[in-house]
């Protein structure tokens, strides 16, 4: 990619804060990235004020947290009001996540958690009164991510090593 605001150096950072951000100290990723922990501390805060690191959040276990119904609801809205309708449907209650499509029917994917089925329901209607149309909800048993490896990859053309441009202390 031409316009790639990434170097191998950021995407190393990106990908090792993936797989464990809470426990990665600056001097752990400069270990891994063969860097300091200078450098490794300013990359991050630059990739912060850049905004392609929004944040960290913590993976919960909702069950073990006494919330063991997630519901995942597909709903519809139109286009045009999509946008505001997630932001609108994240003050619902038990809503943890809304996810929007880029078009189509079910254009508005909202996971609920919940303590049990009348919490559910709660929702439901709140959701129903927001004036989204659910189309269906699936109860959700297990959800299985991991961090996205490209980030680790090597590119096309570049040196598995850190050039010297990208070691120098900012």
């Amino acid at each position: 990619m031409v316009d790639d605001p990434l170097n191998n150096l950021d995407r190393r950072i990106l990908h090792l804060l993936q797989i464990d951000a809470r426990g990665a100290s600056d001097t752990d990723i400069a270990n891994e990235t063969d860097v300091t922990g200078t450098t490794i501390h300013n990359r991050i805060k630059q990739l912060e004020e850049q905004e392609v690191i929004l944040g960290y959040n913590p993976e919960i276990n909702y069950e073990a947290a006494g919330y063991p119904m997630r519901v995942l609801f597909i709903c519809s809205t139109e286009l045009s009001r999509r946008s505001d309708m997630a932001k609108e449907a994240l003050e619902v209650r038990g809503v943890v996540n809304v996810r929007e499509m880029l078009a189509g029917e079910e254009n508005l994917h909202v996971e609920v958690v919940a303590e049990a089925t009348s919490d559910v329901k709660v929702s439901t209607e709140q959701l129903d009164e927001l004036g989204l149309q659910i189309v269906t909800s699936n109860i959700l048993a297990e959800e299985h991510t991991q961090p996205w490896n490209h980030f680790h990859q090597e590119i096309a053309g570049e040196p598995d090593t850190l050039s010297e441009s990208e070691s120098i202390e900012e």
